[in-house]
């Protein structure tokens, strides 16, 4: 499914006014069943619907169990309904919705992240390459203004890119993605569009995400995670520019 639509709107200028077309994110209800209760609900861009899912319940520890993403149903209709075959218990217990977004849910943490381990550094002329490619595949933030993006990569290429209208559901797709393929991310950098929320903080040092980088700024509960967790988390990546707010010694 299409992540905008395009359509007629009337633009204000100084000079006047006019009828031009324009690009509007779709959002999408999601139902998440487990065994066919439900389970929870948010909404979401229509894409990546499997990574977000499993990349939701992986990292908020909704279950206790095995999981069954390989028989995961999806149904796309005005609501997304995905059914989650599963063993074990289920916990939605201190949900709350994210900060700033309507499109996400995270849960409170009892348990703090193990310390990530220091894997080696990259260089700023390579992080400032890397985000520069991010942005250049971020085709529906540029058109819409309001679809954020994520990705991991490695010191050389995007491994997977996703969007969303929630900054924490991206997050969620592309490492959804990591762990259905099996892709490790104790050696990645995860490239963030906006925000960096102790939400978003927090998913990243759960996998150890080593390097985390953001367009914008984060607030001062996701420098703490970070500088708990050992993770690099650097803000106002733009041009040939940053700020280095927890763990500098990865940055060469």
């Amino acid at each position: 499914m299409k992540l905008f639509i395009k359509r007629d709107i009337v633009k204000v200028t100084e000079t006047g006014k006019k009828t031009v077309e324009d690009a509007i994110a779709v959002e999408r209800r999601l139902r998440l069943l487990v065994n066919g209760e439900d389970v929870l609900s948010l909404y979401c861009s229509p894409s990546m619907i499997r990574e977000l899912v499993t990349g939701l319940v992986m990292t908020e520890g909704i279950m206790e169990g095995s999981l069954c993403i390989e028989r995961m149903s999806i149904e796309y209709n005005d609501e997304i309904i995905v059914d989650l075959p599963a063993d074990g218990e289920i916990s939605t217990r201190g949900a709350i919705r994210t900060s700033g977004c309507i499109g996400g849910v995270t849960y409170e943490h009892d348990k703090k992240p193990d310390k990530t381990v220091y894997s080696g550094g990259v260089s700023r002329a390579t992080l400032i390459e890397l985000f520069g490619k991010f942005q250049s595949i971020s085709e529906s933030y540029r058109l819409t203004g309001c679809i954020h993006s994520a990705a991991v990569s490695d010191e050389g290429n995007i491994i997977v890119h996703g969007e969303d209208i929630g900054r924490h559901n991206a997050v969620d797709k592309v490492i959804g993605y990591c762990l259905i393929e099996g892709i490790s991310l104790d050696d990645k950098i995860m490239l963030v569009s906006g925000r960096l929320s102790s939400e978003i903080a927090y998913k990243c040092a759960r996998w150890k995400v080593p390097i985390v980088a953001s367009r914008t700024a984060p607030t001062i509960r996701a420098v703490t995670i970070a500088e708990e967790s050992g993770v690099t988390l650097i803000g106002f990546l733009r041009g040939k520019r940053f700020n280095i707010y927890a763990n500098p010694e990865r940055i060469l």
